[in-house]
């Protein structure tokens, strides 16, 4: 699914909040999220964006591939995670299974203190395979044991987790 208008106006707003930003997605898909996160970086801010699928994440690049603040990565979000080594991030937006539902507390550890963690999708929609609603349940519950992140969860647009790294 892509990144529906309030939760992107919020990345807007959250991508603003981190002059010079290192921002993170994981999920590029066709780039609705990212689009939305350049929207609110300043000139200086850079976005690396991480899609599995190189046919959808070639639209993204037909439309943001001229911007040279974004970098695309075309490889599996585990796979990425496990090889990344460079420096940490302002801003995390997740929007796959790893990084949200597995791994979170790699793309914690990969965040700056102060750094936002944001994931959407959190509540129920028709098009969700069953197993789905009890991995958002315990990703949810889950929330409030993981060392060092302060949340909130906001049963607004797509149903959004909003942290910050200690």
């Amino acid at each position: 699914m892509s990144c529906e208008a309030r939760t992107g106006s919020l990345l807007a707003t959250l991508a603003a909040s981190k002059p010079g930003g290192r921002l993170l997605e994981l999920g590029t898909g066709t780039g609705a999220g990212a689009a939305w996160l350049l929207d609110g970086a300043e000139a200086g801010a850079r976005l690396t964006t991480v899609e599995v699928d190189p046919d959808v994440q070639a639209v993204a690049v037909k439309h943001l591939g001229l911007d040279p603040r974004v970098t695309f990565v075309t490889a599996d979000a585990d796979e990425w995670l496990s090889t990344y080594d460079g420096e940490p991030f302002d801003l995390a937006f997740v929007d796959c299974i790893p990084g949200k539902f597995h791994r979170m507390d790699e793309v914690v550890a990969l965040l700056k203190p102060g750094g936002l963690y944001i994931g959407d999708d959190l509540l129920p929609h028709p098009g969700w395979p069953a197993e789905h609603h009890d991995r958002v349940d315990a990703f949810v519950a889950g929330l409030p044991l993981v060392p060092g992140l302060r949340t909130t969860t906001l049963a607004w647009a797509s149903g959004l987790v909003i942290g910050v790294k200690s």
